[in-house]
């Protein structure tokens, strides 16, 4: 399979549970990293603004700044929904701001969504563990729909097909080549 850089919407063969969960384990990693690292961006451009200084109390008080972390996983203590600044101006499809206030709505934004996202990959992460315990045989290839790196849907398809896939393949392969 051919890798496109960035695509956020993939479809993608695992040939066990356990890849899938790796697969799981590495989004989570990864996601937790970029909150992190938001949430210092964050926090750096609270403690350094002036024009943030007044505001400090409301993104204290939806949990943002809070020291402690939810079960050791690195997601923001409280939630809840910041409201939107005047600070936004809509140009054609996108908003604009060049304030610091909207710096912080947009990191603030960007942390509650890939907290969202950490918490679906886990409900997901728990779904696959069930399977698992049903004893899903070695015999099936789990191709998964993947959008914006969570797994939507999963098709299961015995492997006796793919080895008939492969076959066909190199048959079709051999009679192309063959023909030139």
């Amino acid at each position: 399979m051919k890798k496109l850089g960035n695509v956020v919407t993939e479809i993608r063969s695992f040939y066990s549970l356990k890849e899938i969960e790796s697969f799981l384990e590495a989004q989570i990693t990864d996601y937790r990293s970029v909150a992190d690292e938001y949430s210092q961006w964050l926090g750096s451009l609270l403690r350094n603004s002036d024009a943030l200084q007044g505001h400090e109390e409301r993104f204290k008080k939806l949990g943002l700044l809070s020291k402690t972390k939810n079960k050791g996983k690195g997601k923001p203590s409280g939630k809840g929904k910041l409201k939107r600044s005047n600070n936004w101006i809509q140009f054609r499809e996108i908003e604009l701001s060049a304030s610091e206030e909207g710096e912080a709505e947009v990191l603030f934004e960007a942390i509650e969504e890939i907290t969202r996202k950490i918490d679906r990959i886990e409900r997901i992460q728990k779904s696959v563990e069930e399977l698992e315990k049903s004893g899903f045989g070695q015999d099936i290839i789990y191709v998964t729909y993947i959008c914006d790196g969570i797994p939507e849907k999963i098709f299961l398809r015995h492997k006796k097909d793919e080895e008939f896939a492969e076959k066909f393949q190199f048959m079709a392969d051999f009679s192309i080549s063959k023909e030139t």
